[in-house]
């Protein structure tokens, strides 16, 4: 299915009935959308699946539909009360996932027009709490693809700017290469409605205030993530894919990272990223395939402390020990941070 999550399908999608199928979490990883890296993270599959499940149930609890039907152990969908060790399955409600048609450098939405429900929405949600380095809104402020009042701000922000009022931010989820664009665009090529955006936006802050909370329990500080919405088949709003993993959201402790943000950075300054850049500057569609340089290996010693962050994460938040014989996140912390040069 992707690059780090794969797709059982149980029961096919249609317009009138939702499908039924299993995300298989692996332990790949990606980073700068080349997809899957050469190194694999023990224990990240069944971290993001059991910490997935954990804000899913946590949505249904504030009424709020999604597509998780639970986690499997034994060959049966289980809520995490009933699951006894780690899984990375889950079973979910399938939707029907219409992808948009390329022309020329061009995509066709205009299937969306007429959709009533039981489809993936062709977008991916942003919101940002805060303006850490890493953010991509410092390249498209830098590159004037955007300009602070397309933010929603009458100033131009820094690395490390603390918002106010959160940043919804919205991009395409269909597109060979993630593409941000306004809100009219998005409205236009989704065929909803301007109600339809509003609530997509309350919907979004809902989920950000649930995660936010969550983390700042564990002394995270919650600064940008993104969901995944569809239209179940009467076309009410259902969160999909997952939420408030470290693959999912950008958390930092005391400045430092704890996402896989530790992987970008070390792979941000190499030959390779650079490599990338220039290839999307040539061809945004194409860039993968002009980009000839490939990546390396992750040092031994932080691939290892990354797989603790993602296991340290899962037990802290949920309150139960999942993955044994993990340090205090501040020890992983100091360790990753000596690796780093930071």
């Amino acid at each position: 299915m992707g690059s780090v999550k794969d797709l059982k399908i149980i029961k096919d999608a249609t317009a009138e009935n939702h499908g039924a199928g299993r995300f298989i979490y692996s332990d790949r990883y990606s980073v700068f959308d080349w997809g899957e890296m050469p190194d694999l993270i023990p224990g990240k599959g069944a971290a993001i699946a059991i910490l997935g499940s954990y804000f899913f149930e946590k949505l249904e609890q504030l009424g709020i539909f999604t597509h998780y039907t639970g986690l499997v152990e034994m060959d049966r969908a289980k809520k995490l009360a009933d699951v006894k060790n780690p899984s990375n399955i889950m079973e979910i409600k399938l939707l029907r996932v219409v992808k948009p048609a390329l022309s020329g450098n061009q995509y066709d939405y205009s299937m969306y027009k007429n959709a009533k429900g039981g489809f993936l929405i062709p977008l991916e949600v942003i919101y940002r709490n805060s303006l850490p380095p890493g953010s991509s809104v410092f390249k498209r402020l830098k590159n004037g693809e955007i300009t602070p009042r397309d933010l929603g701000l009458n100033y131009m922000p820094e690395p490390n700017q603390k918002l106010s009022t959160p940043i919804y931010d919205v991009s395409t989820k269909l597109e060979i290469t993630d593409r941000y664009m306004s809100w009219d665009e998005a409205r236009d090529i989704s065929g909803m409605t301007d109600r339809e955006i509003k609530e997509i936006k309350e919907l979004t802050n809902t989920v950000n205030n649930l995660i936010t909370a969550e983390f700042a329990r564990i002394g995270l500080v919650n600064e940008d993530g993104k969901i995944e919405v569809g239209y179940d088949v009467n076309r009410s709003l259902m969160v999909v894919d997952v939420l408030g993993t470290l693959d999912e959201c950008r958390f930092t402790c005391d400045g430092l990272p704890v996402s896989k943000e530790i992987a970008r950075i070390f792979y941000r300054d190499t030959e390779w990223s650079r490599a990338i850049d220039e290839a999307k500057k040539k061809d945004r569609q194409n860039w993968k395939d002009i980009c000839r340089v490939e990546p390396g290996l992750l040092p031994l010693k932080l691939k290892q402390s990354i797989s603790q962050i993602y296991a340290g994460c899962t037990n802290e938040i949920t309150g139960r020990e999942w993955f044994s014989d993990i340090p205090p996140m501040n020890e992983i912390l100091k360790e990753i941070k000596g690796q780093l040069g930071l």
